[in-house]
């Protein structure tokens, strides 16, 4: 149920940044999520629904950019998406690894009238 907090300070912020702009209306937000992050695009899209309905961003469509895990090995500094079930390095073997993509999860852009 994280989902609620984490849509409300994106809707908070994307209303905010629509009337910097003097923006009437907030057509579209861009959003992008890591694949660590555990947050579900449905239940994104109907807390949006449910939050935004008396305000300019009402009916606004929310597109999802999914950034996949990446991590790199301390070792060898060699980049790479982990297999699921092993997160050894393919290059040195070493499972000492630090995750580099895979947690985002912010506004790319908002589109306005």
């Amino acid at each position: 149920m994280h989902e609620l907090s984490v849509t409300q300070g994106m809707l908070d912020i994307a209303l905010e940044k629509a009337k910097e702009a003097r923006a009437s209306r907030i057509t579209g937000i861009n959003l992008v999520i890591g694949e660590m992050s555990s947050i579900v695009d449905d239940s994104v899209q109907f807390y949006f629904d449910f939050l935004s309905r008396d305000s300019i961003a009402s009916g606004a469509t929310l597109s999802f950019t999914r950034i996949p895990m990446q991590v790199r090995c301390r070792n060898c500094g060699l980049s790479f998406t982990p297999d699921k079930s092993l997160w050894s390095c393919p290059q040195c073997s070493e499972w000492d690894v630090e995750v580099i993509a895979g947690r985002e999860f912010y506004i790319d852009s908002i589109e306005v009238e």
